[in-house]
């Protein structure tokens, strides 16, 4: 047994006041307490369910500076992503890499069109740049994609961007941050802000698994919870008003038979306006995404039926032998935490920057923007919790920091220069055929919190996005281990299969 969470939650007990203490898991709360921490600042981080449990798991997996927002005219977002974009390449090899991309032309206005606006893409990337934007021919095009459709095909226009696997960076930036000093908890929602003179000073939190409450203190305390923002900011005052309009976007998994290529499919428009991409990840593709305004939140939102229908139909206008419902290996949807603007009623249209500010209580809620910018967005909310907090200035390092397990050969795993930590730990596979292997459901226990099967097999590892139906006949090997590891009995292991097994069915569509 190898249980790291009393010790984490010793070092939570041991420490009387915090300088910043993050609520949120995702990809701005990890990335702000890690620049939090590398600046010297004690820092707490607290998630309600797992890390990357929302959004920051179900996003196409594309580290880009946006093509759409530069047809938005919103060339501001798009340098600023481009340059993360890079800064990300560098800090991250092991889980960002450089990704050809065919926007296939089948008008005669089409090349120029979108040429002109790829090369200006280029521009604005400047010493960063991942390659040069090209046009090529159709017989080039079909080398490179051999299921494009053929009919019509003018060539393509080919541009390079970013491909990342998203949980496992927010997983590597937990680590990163551990490395630096910081402590993070997992399952240890936040139910209170406490005041002391009108001032946020902490908060009351309850630990998941025991029920315990602990009243916390803190100089700082940063709201980075993502589309459940404006839950938090209500602890503060009750009466205010909502500053986001969520959207959903789902994608659908297949096997690369239907997209063999390396490169990815670039697809301009939807019949919903969105750009819609074929990414090859993991052995599969992904196809999406869509983008559905939502009124409820949900920790699991759910894929339409229409949402469904509308990838399916534009793949198929694109594919020579385009996928169908029986084809689909998973099904994912996320929220985004869209920051509103006065009359926008698309959520296309609504902005993907940030919105940052803190309250007159001193509570700090930064929300929006996307995983490209995470890292200068938690270089900005940190700067603005030193003057909130009156902490002493320190500039951020963070933009040319590698983060952990950087340090590997060019193309090694997700795990990086951490590979060999995990195979000692058990190479056998739980399932023929599939990747997922006894050493990393273990080291998922001991280095990176994992407490439940929903944590390893939806983000540690990757095997519920990319097959649904495999990793619920992997489920009871993951529990049995999980359960060696953190010291559960037989009825644990039998509740975690049950609640895993009704979980997938919402990444599985009815193939009929």
């Amino acid at each position: 047994m190898a249980d790291p969470r009393p010790q984490l939650l010793r070092r939570l007990q041991e420490q009387e006041v915090w300088d910043l203490l993050v609520i949120g898991g995702g990809a701005t709360g990890l990335g702000t307490a890690f620049d939090a921490a590398c600046r010297g600042l004690r820092v707490l981080l607290l998630e309600g369910k797992d890390f990357a449990k929302g959004t920051s798991s179900r996003a196409t997996k594309l580290v880009h500076g946006g093509v759409r927002y530069l047809a938005q005219g919103n060339v501001h977002l798009v340098r600023e992503a481009l340059r993360e974009r890079g800064r990300l390449e560098h800090n991250a090899p092991h889980l960002v890499n450089r990704l050809g991309f065919l926007l296939p032309l089948y008008q005669i206005w089409s090349g120029p069109f979108y040429g002109s606006g790829l090369r200006l893409y280029d521009l604005l990337a400047g010493s960063l740049s991942l390659g040069r934007t090209e046009r090529i021919g159709p017989g080039r095009a079909l080398e490179l994609a051999p299921t494009l459709r053929r009919q019509g095909l003018r060539g393509a226009v080919r541009y390079f961007d970013g491909r990342f696997d998203d949980a496992r960076l927010a997983v590597t930036l937990l680590r990163s941050l551990f490395d630096e000093g910081g402590l993070a908890l997992n399952y240890f929602p936040v139910r209170e802000l406490v005041k002391l003179g009108g001032r946020v000073s902490g908060v009351v939190a309850q630990d998941s698994e025991t029920g315990q409450r602990h009243e916390i203190r803190a100089r700082v305390v940063v709201n980075a919870t993502g589309v459940f923002a404006d839950a938090v900011r209500q602890l503060d005052r009750p009466d205010v008003s909502p500053l986001l309009s969520p959207s959903q976007g789902i994608h659908l998994v297949v096997d690369k038979e239907f997209w063999p290529s390396e490169d990815a499919l670039m697809i301009p428009r939807t019949d919903d306006g969105r750009v819609m991409f074929a990414v090859p990840w993991h052995g599969r593709v992904l196809l999406g995404t869509t983008d559905t305004p939502v009124q409820q939140l949900s920790e699991e939102p759910a894929a339409l039926p229409e949402e469904v229908e509308l990838i399916l139909k534009t793949a198929s206008g694109y594919l020579e032998a385009a996928p169908q419902r029986r084809d689909v290996r998973s099904v994912f949807a996320g929220l985004r935490p869209l920051v509103k603007r006065g009359g926008e009623q698309s959520s296309g249209r609504i902005s993907r920057d940030h919105l940052l500010f803190s309250s007159e209580s001193g509570l700090i809620t930064i929300t929006g923007g996307k995983w490209t910018t995470y890292r200068h967005m938690a270089e900005q909310t940190v700067d603005l919790a030193l003057k909130v907090g009156g902490l002493r200035y320190r500039t951020s390092p963070t933009a040319d920091l590698r983060l952990h397990g950087a340090e590997s050969s060019p193309g090694a795993s997700v795990y990086g220069s951490d590979q060999a930590e995990v195979d000692q730990l058990g190479e056998s596979p739980l399932l023929p055929g599939q990747p997922l292997r006894e050493g990393q459901v273990r080291y998922a226990a001991r280095q990176e919190l994992a407490r439940t099967v929903e944590d390893v097999l939806a983000r540690r590892s990757r095997l519920l996005l990319l097959d649904a139906q495999a990793s619920v006949a992997a489920a009871p090997q993951v529990a049995r281990l999980l359960a060696e590891e953190l010291g559960r009995d037989a009825l644990w292991e039998e509740e975690q299969v049950s609640s895993f097994t009704a979980l997938a069915q919402n990444y599985l569509i009815d193939p009929s």
